[in-house]
């Protein structure tokens, strides 16, 4: 039965998502403001699903300039919860199929996210080199999953080199969210505990270049599992002192 209130409230949601949402971009259609604005949005539906979400981001985030931004992908709940850390003026890089899923996409679309062809090594490589030159020519940044595709509970996956070449190429910092694992969250629970999303210290990229773009990548891994398991361990915790089953 709970299951079955979420699926609706979900369906509620994107179908009003879509209307509103999509009749509001285009007002301004592909503006980097909506990432943030739906982010938030998207961000707040974790209660509905008994997720009690934990944002913990620096005094001075909203007031940055540009960085590149990476995030760990587990699955679909990544909607609800690592979304409500994206900070205005940052957009996001995401696969060219999701352009084609229905609602979600088009919004996706009209945000202003940028989509790529994975498929297609050396279309993914000019989209990069596109992605530098519009950042060095605005003041937009980018959030990007270097993981790939969704890691399904298998921990975090090796990363794709393509934001730390971004990053390199812009010469901007790279800030590494850590969202900690949900695959332990439940459509028919009622309470899903915590989950706890955190922004760490940006990694700068001077004196790094093409030749060393695997060891910037190994290296921002490395702190975002670290961290993954830390965060594990805490919510553990957390959901033992309130009796939230794993």
């Amino acid at each position: 039965m709970i299951a079955l209130f979420r699926v609706l409230a979900v369906a509620i949601f994107a179908v009003v998502m879509f209307v509103f949402g999509c009749g509001y971009c285009l007002l301004s259609p592909r503006n980097p403001k909506h990432v943030f604005t739906f982010g938030r949005l998207f961000g707040k539906m974790s209660r509905v699903f008994g997720i009690k979400l934990e944002l913990r981001i620096p005094e001075d985030a909203y007031q940055r300039g540009q960085h590149i931004y990476i995030a760990n992908h587990q699955n679909n709940w990544d909607l609800f919860t690592v979304s409500s850390a994206v900070t205005p003026k940052v957009v996001t890089v995401g696969k060219k199929s999701l352009a084609w899923m229905p609602l979600f996409g088009q919004l996706y679309w009209l945000t202003g996210n940028i989509l790529i062809d994975r498929a297609n090594r050396s279309k993914a490589k000019g989209t990069i080199d596109q992605v530098v030159d519009q950042m060095n020519q605005s003041d937009v940044s980018v959030w990007m999953f270097p993981e790939g595709t969704r890691s399904r509970g298998r921990g975090l996956l090796p990363f794709k080199t393509g934001a730390f070449h971004a990053a390199i190429g812009a010469q901007l910092p790279i800030i590494p969210i850590v969202c900690s694992s949900t695959g332990g969250v439940k459509l028919n629970r009622w309470n899903n505990g915590h989950v706890i999303v955190e922004m760490l210290p940006p990694v700068a990229v001077e004196g790094y270049g093409k030749e060393n773009v695997r060891e910037l990548a190994n290296q921002c891994r490395e702190q975002m599992e670290a961290k993954l398991e830390a965060l594990d361990s805490e919510v553990e915790m957390l959901n033992q002192q309130e009796g939230v089953k794993a």
